[in-house]
């Protein structure tokens, strides 16, 4: 019988799974559970938009791309990046990917090799690290705390440096705290940075999704864009998590070396899904500001709602997540999730699926109706209730 510890390398086989994913498949299986886990937005995707991607499909438009994607859609990403976030990228320092997903992974692997260090703030999206890892590189984890608002200092950053530092990993608006950076705080990490090999993966796939201030690309500062690689995507901004689509913007020297890697592992983007970006980004910022507004309002509502329930809530400013500390009640992250959806049925996910900082908080998306937030925290005040008994 064959054994397949002996073919699967040991670096996958030590890759957890993601956590959100556990909780996820785990509310699969049940009836009447509130799920407050993904970070889908419950909008439809702007019927123009889907009108474009029905159009290539009557036209006939279902050949490939090439594989930096099509001419449109570099020049309207790039248009838009300009009037959005006064960053110049010329088409061809940018390229269209499979999701935000594809691009971190394109990125990783065209500048990380075994041994070099990779520097990541958390808590922090999941994917960072077992990507790195993958890479052969080490990751090096800098716990943020609620007192700093979950953000990375420059002095904790110059802390962590060492010669065998690649890759600072700048996941703001971040998921899963709700914290951004401001552009002060930004000039901050620049400062460290300026001057080094050091390159940025700033992931900004919740660019639009600010509350509190405008967003701000580490790459619009000076001398920072030549090291930084910018992620993001179509998913939050344009409801369209299930069109997998993304891009990637950088210097042409490292765009050249990434588009490599897309070629031999992708090809190109889904075409339909290009034609349908390409309309989103033409004639969709009134999408934008219209459902940014009503996460807005969901926003203050879970955050007002948590904190009269006795979750203290760290009040976030950007993308569509709350974290609220549960050290208080007694239970650890994990046993707070489970029993919270095993008694009550309600899904949150624990703070730890996002890095060990996480213990003491969980991560609840209102990317979901008033109305189901609303009774999810009904179930959580009663579930509250019971464990002070």
């Amino acid at each position: 019988m064959i054994d397949y510890n002996s073919v699967i390398p040991e670096k996958i086989r030590e890759i957890k799974p993601s956590g959100i994913r556990k909780f996820f498949d785990m509310v699969s299986t049940m009836k009447g559970v509130i799920s407050l886990t993904v970070g889908q937005p419950d909008f439809v995707t702007p019927w123009h938009i889907r009108e474009a991607a029905i159009a290539s499909l009557v036209d006939g438009k279902t050949y490939y791309t090439s594989n930096a994607g099509m001419q449109e859609i570099r020049n309207e990403i790039s248009l838009y990046l300009s009037r959005r976030f006064s960053l110049e990228y010329t088409p061809r320092e940018t390229f269209v990917t499979v999701g935000g997903s594809e691009a971190i992974d394109v990125a990783m692997r065209a500048v990380l090799a075994p041994g070099d260090e990779v520097i990541l703030p958390q808590p922090a999206f999941v994917c960072y690290e077992p990507i790195a890892q993958l890479c052969g590189a080490r990751v090096i984890k800098i716990p943020t705390k609620e007192e700093n608002a979950f953000k990375l200092t420059a002095e904790e950053l110059k802390k962590n440096i060492t010669p065998k530092t690649k890759l600072l990993v700048l996941p703001y608006p971040n998921n899963p705290t709700g914290a951004i950076m401001e552009k002060a705080e930004l000039e901050e990490i620049a400062r460290v940075l300026r001057g080094t090999n050091i390159m940025v993966l700033s992931d900004e796939i919740y660019a639009e999704l600010t509350y509190a201030a405008p967003h701000v690309s580490i790459a619009s500062l000076d001398g920072m864009k030549e090291r930084t690689i910018l992620v993001s995507g179509f998913s939050k901004a344009y409801a369209m998590t299930g069109w997998r689509l993304g891009y990637v913007c950088a210097p042409e020297a490292v765009t050249k070396q990434m588009l490599k890697i897309h070629q031999y592992a992708i090809m190109c983007a889904p075409t339909v899904s290009q034609f349908a970006a390409a309309e989103a980004l033409k004639n969709g910022d009134v999408d934008i500001e219209y459902m940014k507004s009503e996460y807005d309002c969901r926003r203050k509502f879970i955050v007002d709602g948590l904190n009269k329930i006795g979750l203290h809530c760290f009040e976030p400013k950007g993308a569509f997540y709350v974290f609220p500390r549960v050290k208080d009640t007694g239970l650890t992250s994990e046993a707070f999730a489970e029993r919270l959806l095993s008694e009550y049925k309600v899904a949150v996910v624990p703070g730890t699926a996002f890095g060990d900082c996480g213990e003491g908080y969980v991560r609840i998306s209102y990317a979901y109706s008033v109305e189901h937030i609303q009774t999810a925290l009904i179930r959580m005040a009663e579930f509250l209730a019971g464990l002070k008994k």
